[in-house]
Parts: structure tokens; sequence; C-alpha cells
């Protein structure tokens, strides 16, 4: 039997590059062989367009296999959603439609759990699904993280990244407290990180990177490094691994070709920072295994 791993990415706070993270490992992923599905819940449908398909020309989608379960609906399963991509990761699509889903949901008793009943139709096609969620603390996020074995936590520099973290702890404690289920985060990544040592020293142009050497850094500088450093110490208290990913031109790039980073510019600054981070989810699910 094919034991396979279910990864949620999850933050209360939209542009912390959880759909970036969700889909650049899930590229390290394929690249080391590994069968990988990505399920996109996120009405955004970013994730669909990063594994470049056009969420317009979807006959069925997410919606389609949340909808199912309600008389009058089509019987759609997760399998029926699913499409190739260029990458060679497999996609449960999202469309804008899945907007109109979460009303209905809440007119049900056991509507936490749709999303891992669905997930088992293909549980034993994959090595990792990996899910992509909304930046909320509504239905489709509180799906992904029970259906999910294992949560990450993408965080960027901002001031409030820390209090999206303190709304997902809510959703963590309801969770617990509503179903019993025990959900913790096992991984936070830091996206478009510099960091104390200010790696990105040399990326503003000749003209600072002249004044830098020359003059030093300046007195707000000196306090967005202190907070920087602060910021990051929090985070390692909080979580049991901690990653980095620095920002990279090449992020962007990828995205306008519907390719992870894993695809396109791996030997990149965050591609080698991506592909440590599946790495370790690759040693996370060994672990489970022999746990097993």
């Amino acid at each position: 039997m094919l034991v396979i791993t279910v990864v949620a990415f999850a933050h209360h706070k939209g542009g912390t590059g959880k759909t970036t993270s969700c889909l650049n490992i899930a590229g390290f992923l394929q690249k080391d062989g590994m069968k990988v599905l990505v399920v996109d819940c996120d009405p955004q449908a970013n994730a669909t367009v990063g594994l470049g398909i056009n969420p317009e020309t979807l006959e069925l989608s997410m919606y389609d296999v949340f909808m199912s379960i309600f008389e009058g609906y089509p019987d759609v399963a997760i399998n029926d959603v699913i499409v190739p991509t260029a990458s060679g990761v497999d996609l449960a699509p999202a469309t804008l439609d899945l907007v109109g889903v979460e009303p209905y949901l809440y007119s049900i008793e056991d509507r936490a759990g749709l999303l891992r009943e669905a997930l088992t139709g293909v549980r034993n096609v994959y090595d990792f699904i990996l899910i992509d969620t909304p930046p909320s603390m509504g239905q489709f996020v509180i799906n992904g993280l029970v259906a999910a074995d294992h949560t990450v936590v993408t965080l960027d520099p901002g001031t409030f990244a820390l209090k999206g973290m303190e709304a997902l702890s809510t959703i963590f404690g309801d969770i617990r407290e509503m179903l019993g289920e025990n959900i913790t985060a096992d991984f936070a990544i830091l996206t478009r990180w510099k960091g104390s040592g200010d790696r990105d020293a040399g990326r503003g142009g000749l003209a600072l990177f002249l004044k830098r050497v020359l003059f030093g850094h300046s007195a707000e500088e000196e306090k967005e490094r202190e907070r920087l450093e602060k910021f990051e110490d929090e985070v390692r208290r909080a979580f049991k691994q901690v990653f980095t990913v620095s920002y990279s031109p090449a992020i962007y790039e990828t995205q306008q070709h519907g390719l992870p980073i894993s695809h396109y510019a791996p030997d990149c600054d965050a591609g080698r920072e991506y592909r440590a981070i599946a790495t370790a989810i690759r040693e996370l699910s060994e672990r489970d295994m022999r746990g097993m």
C-alpha cells in the first residue's frame, strides 16, 4: 500500500508567499521522482495559474468536488477534475466559482472533513498531496488543515506577519475543540527574506552598494535589521523548523512561465532554498513511515 503525505500551506494574511512555496516545493518533489498533486482551494486560483492552467478554460474544478455533496448537483470526484501540467505536477484546479461554495458549507454539520473525504479517492495514486489554502479563516482553510498530515506556515518580513500566525493559532484551537483534531504547524518559511546579514546588500544598484561600502548602514537600515533579527528569533521559538527563502526575480519570472522554480531556475538562491525545504518534507514523510 502506498504511504502518502498530505501537506497544507496556510496563513491568514495574504502575500506571504504561500502559493509560491506550495508550487516550488511541489516542483522539487516531482523532480525527485515523486508523484505529486497540488489541490487549489483558493478562489483566486493563483496555484492553478501558477502551474500554467487558465481557470476560464476549465469545465470542472474543486468547486464541483465540494458542491457534489449537495442534492441537485452532479456527482464529481476529485479524480474527475485533476489535470496534468507542463511541470509534471498534477493539479486539482480552482476557479472563482469556489467563492460560492462556502455559504453552502455552513448548512451541514460535518463540513470540516469534506476535503479529507474527497482525497481518499486518490490516496493510492500520489506520494505527496500539497494543498494551497486561501488567505482567510474560512472553511477552505479548515478543510485543508483537517485533511493534512502536516502544516506549513509562510511568513513575510512585514510588521504584521506574526499577527496572522495568531489568527491561525485560533483556528488550530477551534479545530481541536470542535473535532478533537490536534493541528500543529511543522514548518515556517520566511519568504523574501534578507535577515540580519543583509544578503541583498549589493542588489539595490551600484550607487547603493558604494554608499553602503563607504558610509555603512543608515540609522533606518540598522533599525530594520534589528527588527528582522528579533522577528526571526520569535519565529524560531514558535516553530519546530524554520526555513528562509531570499527574494529572487526568478520567482516572478517562473510564475509568468507557469512553471515551478525547480523547472525554470533551480540553481538560483531561492531555488536552492526551496530544494532544501522539499528535502526536509521528504525526510518528515520518511519519519512518518518509520513510525507506522
